[in-house]
């Protein structure tokens, strides 16, 4: 591998496909743990649905400790605490799995196994790791994460539960509440965060068990009903002080840093949970027939299969390289014997990853999980149907690990601190536009693939430059008080970060071997591509007319209309290629068994 690419670089330089991982690399161990997570969640969880579903009592933390026999829930815990300290490939593997079985489930296994054990096995002491992290391992004892309350959702450092320590010194005295907090009623461990004396900001490894908490009842909820969400009542509650987790005054890193973490792992649940969509809605569409055949031979019908598997396709490429990226980070630090302090570093360095993998997949999951409910029709809106169910279940996604309005926030946000720090040369391109869009004039486009989806690709990157260098320029920190500019240059990060690890998958299988696989991700990823650069266009000239007027508008214009030149495809029929192999392969087209 060459030299890391930082987080966020890659809108401003080119990318080789041999540095970035793909599911093509998944070695022997990634395959059978695959397969043995597939297994489980077929034989043991899907049978119980229903009784998920309806919170028979015992059955979803039978279900977890199933699987902690199986290893499947200590992927990321060290060894020498009775875990697999696996790489996150591995976790990505497991989480995507998770979610073929519906959004109850996966709520609650993504709780356990990343929010709620992630904080004790990056931030956690010596003792603190031997104590809770083996029970955590084999689902002998369920976690859960607080942070949330009833004035403090996205806004995580307006938390008013407070600390006080005892008068001997042996306890911090813990008041307030937590709400929508998963697995709560089955929790045996919760990480939770309180501000000691009402200003210090840190975090806490609370027993459920402990005198002065209790739980209020199950919320009554739109979708993943088999999962516990309830309110953590700390009322005086008794918190021995060696369980304050890391440092006082440090909560902040440890929520946002496990959050990051959260959300990358979200996207590869999503993941899941689209290609099970595609499943079934394509056996109902082959069944289903009117006007004397199967709605699933109608070209409309096509067209939305293949749109689904193209968002999920490009989902998959995106979480299993930002997977790679986190991986390569950690395993630098732990080479160079980091601290607790490099491994947050080396977290938070793919921020803006992890942001684009929660935003991008939790609304392609909620995309595919409509055009399910769409093909099966009236049947889609009746519960004896999964296509209900996935609606509903997707639904949370995009509120979870900080909603999506607050990850695009960070996404531009993130990448202008990191210049202001010169952590990455944002201002240094953007100062050398003129003489990039000077090149485009002359340019002409490539006429095969994927070299013509390669130029497209680096002039969207320039493009996003364009906006976001005008907009940085003209109004500097008080960009952040434009929500509606942020957003939009999410939206062009975000599709620029998807385009681009699909073509890189494509172009790096494409180079192993000339096979059907190959040559359907660069369909797909060519579709995409083409229908990216429009979107683009448009979101560009938003940003400029919210930014510059007069002159200063007409030549941020010019460079846009440089930067967009663009020969449409008919992409009907690769689309409905791209449908009939999904129907001949009865599931996602592009699948590593």
């Amino acid at each position: 591998m060459s030299e890391l690419i930082k987080g966020g670089a890659y809108l401003l330089q080119p990318v080789d496909e041999n540095t970035v991982f793909t599911p093509e690399d998944f070695d022997d161990i990634h395959l059978m743990i695959k397969k043995t997570s597939c297994d489980f969640m077929n034989n043991q969880v899907e049978p119980k649905i229903d009784q998920i579903e309806a919170m028979e009592d015992g059955v979803m933390t039978g279900l977890l400790r199933e699987a902690g026999e199986l290893g499947l829930l200590s992927s990321d815990i060290p060894e020498e605490y009775g875990g697999e300290e696996s790489d996150k490939i591995t976790t990505n593997i497991i989480t995507e799995s998770a979610s073929l079985s519906g959004g109850s489930y996966a709520t609650a296994f993504g709780a356990h196994t990343g929010i709620g054990t992630l904080p004790i096995v990056y931030f956690g002491n010596e003792e603190q790791k031997k104590k809770y992290l083996p029970k955590l391992a084999t689902g002998e004892h369920i976690a859960s994460y607080a942070l949330t309350e009833p004035e403090a959702g996205s806004d995580a450092l307006n938390c008013k539960t407070k600390a006080v320590l005892s008068e001997d010194g042996k306890y911090y005295i813990l008041n307030g509440a937590k709400q929508y907090i998963t697995n709560a009623a089955w929790a045996h461990v919760i990480v939770t965060y309180a501000k000691i004396d009402g200003e210090r900001f840190t975090a806490f490894i609370v027993d459920a068990d402990s005198e002065g908490v209790s739980i209020d009842p199950e919320e009554k909820k739109m979708g993943i009903k088999g999962s516990s969400t309830c309110s953590v009542i700390l009322d005086n509650a008794k918190v021995p002080v060696e369980n304050m987790l890391w440092e006082e005054g440090k909560g902040h890193q440890v929520a946002f840093n496990i959050l990051n973490i959260g959300r990358f792992k979200l996207g590869a649940g999503c993941v899941g949970g689209s290609k099970k969509v595609i499943e079934f809605a394509s056996e109902y569409a082959q069944q289903r027939v009117q006007f004397q055949q199967p709605i699933a031979q109608f070209n409309l019908i096509k067209n939305k299969f293949a749109n689904m598997a193209i968002l999920t396709y490009l989902m998959e490429s995106l979480v299993y390289r930002i997977g790679g990226m986190i991986d390569e980070k950690l395993e630098e630090v732990k080479a160079a014997g980091g601290d607790m302090v490099e491994i947050a570093k080396a977290i938070h360095e793919y921020a803006i990853e992890c942001s684009i993998s929660k935003v991008f997949c939790s609304e392609g999951m909620d995309y595919v999980a409509d055009e399910g409910v769409q093909i099966f029709g009236g049947y889609g809106y009746g519960q004896e149907y999964p296509a209900e169910r996935s609606y509903r279940d997707s639904r949370i996604n995009r509120i979870f690990e900080g909603t999506n309005e607050v990850n695009r926030m960070l996404i531009p946000g993130t990448l202008l601190r990191k210049a202001m720090k010169n952590e990455v040369p944002f201002m240094e391109a953007v100062m050398g536009l003129g003489g990039t869009l000077s090149k485009l004039k002359e340019a002409e486009i490539p006429e095969g693939s994927p070299e013509k989806e390669e130029f497209y690709l680096h002039n969207m990157k320039t493009l996003f430059l364009l906006a976001a260098g005008n907009a940085a320029q003209k109004y500097g920190e008080e960009l952040n008080n434009e929500q509606e500019i942020l957003c939009r240059l999410a939206d062009m990060a975000m599709e620029v970060f998807a385009a681009e690890s699909g073509l890189l998958r494509a172009k790096k299988m494409m180079a192993k071997e000339d096979s059907e696989e190959s040559k359907m991700a660069m369909t797909m990823t060519s579709c995409f591509i083409h229908e990216m650069v429009p979107k683009m266009e448009a979101w560009a000239k938003e940003v400029i007319a919210g930014t510059l007027e007069g002159d200063e508008a007409a030549k941020a214009y010019a460079g846009i209309r440089h930067c967009t030149q663009f020969e449409p495809i008919n992409a009907y029929a690769p689309k409905r290629e791209i449908a009939d192999t999904i129907y001949e392969t009865k599931g996602f087209c592009i699948e590593r068994i």
